[in-house]
């Protein structure tokens, strides 16, 4: 077995886990929008998938969620009062639907939270993780700062680690993290060609190939070339290592807001829907060509899924492509898909017939049940950041973070003491659950050994 493992670090769902339909063009997210939510049952159910993929021998640990409601952004947009409950007070009088952006537990979807560069693929050998700027949406647009305090505080160890800064926002320049990069490579432990899928340009310069593309009619793109490029330089990546690749508007405007919903890549194979990128069969000639420097000697596999076996708008409702693709075995990988696609007659079908065939190393899917996150528009991918690790990588980070059988009982205790069964958009001005998510994240820390990273726990930035 490689020293050299690929670690899923999911998120954990945060106490405000609510229904506020703030992400536009994420067709789950809109559709549930005021319905009330179960934040204890989507912890647990969370923490269920991380225990499926423990016991399937997939290296886990776990991100804690950010502190919500946010109280610090309701006073810069001039909510005021003698305390938090006073400020709580006054948006829900006034803006009900700023509070609800400042009570969001979105940052449980860690797909987006960052993206990362083993030390294999980096020019000064060390592990880059660029916190994602998030711009697109206000709600997720407060994570960076305290994304960035959380990595600082995993990957503590500037010898082995670079936790850059976010991105500058302006303008155009979404980065929206991990949910749009890919790492293809013959096994984790090898050398990886880093496929960066964006949605737009801030600038087109003459000529180039994806100028004449479709507009987009419905949504936005969040996600700038640009922005990868900049991350892909950040990271010390050399220039065959990279490509930039553009997703396809029309799945743009069919409810594809990350390319994580349309296509999910794992070692030698990349399994995406036929409507994901424009101009696809161009784009996998780039990709075989540019892969065939890096690894002359060894083939890697595009499964494509055709549109009159999984209808494109099928792909977003079931979440198909957010399923993780995970090797459990050399030449042997499994689908951890939502429990979505086994509803799904057409997906279902589909998936029965890929493993009976035998003609991709996916050999196996495994359903999950994530209800409560699925109906905010997240699966089992956008739970989770992938962080390829060393032997000697893995033994830096704190112990509390690793998910064992043990960590999983305690915080699944954790949870029942502090998390509310149900939650409607109105209980988000009780001061009780800031309070409630206070003493949850304080006690979490110490849990997790992170030590004090939020600011209710009145500290600097750790870095």
């Amino acid at each position: 077995m490689h020293a050299t493992k690929e670690v899923n670090f999911d998120g954990l769902v945060g106490p405000t886990h609510t229904y506020a339909g703030l992400s536009h063009g994420n067709v789950a997210s809109m559709s549930h929008r005021g319905a009330v939510s179960h934040p204890r049952e989507a912890a647990l159910q969370g923490l269920a998938k991380m225990r499926l993929l423990a016991d399937l021998g997939v290296p886990q640990a776990v991100l804690p969620p950010q502190e919500r409601p946010a109280v610090e952004m309701l006073r810069v947009l001039g909510f005021s009062g003698r305390d938090d409950a006073a400020v709580l007070r006054a948006a829900a009088r006034t803006a009900p639907d700023l509070l609800a952006a400042a009570s969001s537990a979105s940052a449980m979807w860690v797909a987006n939270a960052a993206t990362i560069t083993p030390s294999i693929d980096a020019a000064d050998g060390r592990v880059h993780l660029t916190p994602a700027n998030l711009t697109s949406k206000l709600h997720r647009s407060l994570e960076p700062p305290q994304t960035a305090r959380t990595l600082r505080a995993i990957f503590r160890d500037p010898a082995r680690f670079e936790v850059h800064a976010p991105l500058p926002g302006g303008g155009l320049w979404g980065d929206e993290g991990a949910a749009n990069h890919t790492r293809l490579a013959p096994t984790h432990a090898r050398r990886g060609l880093h496929v960066f899928v964006y949605g737009h340009r801030v600038r087109t310069q003459p000529g180039e190939n994806d100028a004449a593309a479709p507009r987009l009619r419905r949504y936005v793109s969040r996600q700038a070339r640009e922005a990868s490029e900049a991350v892909a330089r950040g990271h010390g990546l050399r220039a065959r290592q990279a490509e930039f690749v553009r997703q396809n508007p029309a799945a743009i405007d069919a409810g594809v807001f990350h390319n994580d919903v349309i296509a999910v890549g794992n070692e030698n194979v990349l399994f995406y829907h036929e409507a994901a990128f424009f101009r696809s069969a161009e784009v996998l000639r780039r990709l075989r060509a540019r892969y065939a420097t890096l690894h002359p000697e060894a083939a890697w596999q595009a499964v494509r899924v055709p549109d009159r076996r999984v209808p494109l708008a099928e792909a977003v409702r079931s979440y198909l492509f957010n399923s993780q693709l995970v090797t459990l075995a050399p030449g042997h990988m499994a689908l951890i898909a939502p429990a979505d696609c086994h509803d799904s007659p057409a997906v279902r079908t589909y998936l029965d017939d890929l493993v009976a065939e035998a003609r991709t190393p996916i050999r196996a899917v495994h359903y999950v049940d994530l209800r409560q996150s699925m109906r905010n528009g997240g699966g089992p991918a956008c739970l989770r950041l992938r962080v390829v690790l060393t032997a000697a990588e893995r033994a830096a980070l704190p112990a509390g973070v690793w998910f064992t059988p043990e960590r999983h009982a305690t915080l699944a205790a954790w949870v029942r003491r502090h998390y509310r069964e149900t939650l409607a958009p109105a209980d988000l001005a009780d001061p009780a659950l800031l309070e409630e998510s206070r003493r949850a994240l304080d006690e979490l820390t110490q849990l997790l050994g992170l030590g004090s990273i939020y600011p209710f726990q009145r500290v600097d930035d750790p870095k």
